[in-house]
Formats: structure tokens, sequence, C-alpha cells
């Protein structure tokens, strides 16, 4: 198959952190409209894993260890395809939560939202997203999901 025809999708990772309430942790990055789970890019020679880690850290000041693979989802905005990875950050402490610092010039605040309230905060392909994982968290049973949108 000649090299112009194989899929070249961005790559990504995130976390879905809860609190003690099951509220959901999202970030409201300064150069998006819509909310997010707290993630990124995955730079070149890095697993899935270790970028989820890294992006944690540089996100939220957080150096944690990322649980289960929770989902994958592809999705397609016009030529662009990207694929997503969420990992389940669990349930962070007061202590952790104490410990949040977002790094400036890239995130405008945090939030521990109530799951039911995210939706409007969200692009339209992450409210589905979310949902799947919130499922994937409560049975244990990893999603993939194709959407539409990025």
């Amino acid at each position: 198959m000649p090299e112009s025809r194989l899929a070249r999708p961005r790559i990504s990772s995130g976390a879905l952190f809860a609190d003690d309430d099951g509220r959901v942790l999202l970030v409201d990055p300064v150069y998006k409209a819509f909310w997010n789970l707290p993630g990124g890019g995955v730079d070149a020679r890095e697993t899935p894993r270790a970028a989820c880690r890294r992006e944690v850290r540089e996100e939220l000041g957080l150096d944690l260890p990322v649980g289960a693979l929770l989902a994958v989802a592809w999705t397609a905005n016009g030529p662009e395809r990207h694929l997503f990875f969420v990992f389940d950050g669990g349930v962070l402490s007061p202590e952790q939560r104490a410990a949040i610092v977002l790094p400036p010039g890239e995130l405008a605040r945090y939030a521990f939202v109530p799951p039911a309230a995210a939706p409007p905060l969200l692009a339209e392909p992450r409210r589905a997203l979310l949902a799947e994982v919130l499922r994937a968290r409560a049975d244990g049973l990893t999603r993939y999901l194709e959407l539409d949108g990025a």
C-alpha cells in the first residue's frame, strides 16, 4: 500500500478523575471553546499511558499513576483523524485536589462537575465519549468508539 494512503491520526491521551462525590474533573483550555478531560498529545516514541501521566503532571501539577484504559475513540473531522485514549485516573483525595496547579496560558480553570451537568460544557463528540467512559468505569469494560467531529 502506498505510504500516502496510510492513516496518520493525531493521537491524544487523557484521564478521567473524580472526587469523593462522583463529580468528574474537567479543564477549560484557553485555546478551545469547550471544556475537556485533562490530557493532551502523545509525543513521538511515547506510549498513550506515559503521555497521559505526563499531561496530567503538566496540566494539573499532579504526578499520579493512571489506571485502566477506559476507552479508545476514533474521530474524524473532515480530512483530520484523531485517536484518543482515556485512562482511569481514580478518585482524587482532598489533598490531591488542593494541590492542583494549572499551567498559565494553557488552562483557564478546572471544575469538578456532576456527570449530568457536564454535557453542555463539552463539544458534541466529547459528550458521547464522556458518557461511554463513565459506563466503562462503572462496568469495567473498555469501550471503542467511532465519533464524528473532533
